[in-house]
């Protein structure tokens, strides 16, 4: 193995969105078998995973914005993770092929209806997390989470 030190920061930028590209992907097909569709069929597997996607990077970049992350977690997360898991080459091909298989007005809504929804989830993760995230700062570092009590059982005053 290596010393860290003779691995550069390129090769470890690479290698986490490598392992995340790979984790992001394998998530995306395990939504694909739950959700099967054949060519020219319905749309959802592709129309989930990226209106989820979209709800998450919204999320994710406010948490990314409030803290101080490890310099690995947004190549990681960020590129890898969510860029494999969000398939918007796909969303194209599955429009394609309502178009190839005499669907245009399917193909026409889907292409919209991914926008309508892909968008405001972007908006939506973001406002949830915008929200998490102050809770925690009024609660300040090291405070209980909401739903645990203060003191121990039995020793209010």
């Amino acid at each position: 193995m290596l010393p860290n030190v003779l691995i550069s920061h390129r090769s470890r930028v690479l290698a986490a969105v490598a392992l995340g590209g790979a984790l992001g992907s394998s998530l995306r097909y395990g939504v694909s078998l739950a959700l099967p569709h054949a060519d020219g069929g319905a749309v959802w597997p592709t129309l989930t995973v990226n209106v989820l996607g979209c709800l998450v990077i919204g999320a994710f970049t406010v948490f990314l914005e409030a803290g101080e992350p490890h310099h690995l977690l947004r190549p990681f997360f960020g590129v890898g993770v969510l860029g494999g898991f969000t398939t918007f080459s796909s969303y194209l091909a599955d429009a394609g092929g309502l178009l190839v298989t005499g669907q245009p007005l399917h193909a026409a809504l889907y292409l919209l209806l991914t926008v309508l929804l892909a968008l405001p989830a972007v908006i939506c993760g973001a406002m949830l997390a915008r929200t998490v995230v102050a809770r925690a700062r009024r609660r300040g570092p090291g405070a209980a989470p909401d739903n645990v009590p203060d003191t121990a059982p039995g020793t209010e005053s």
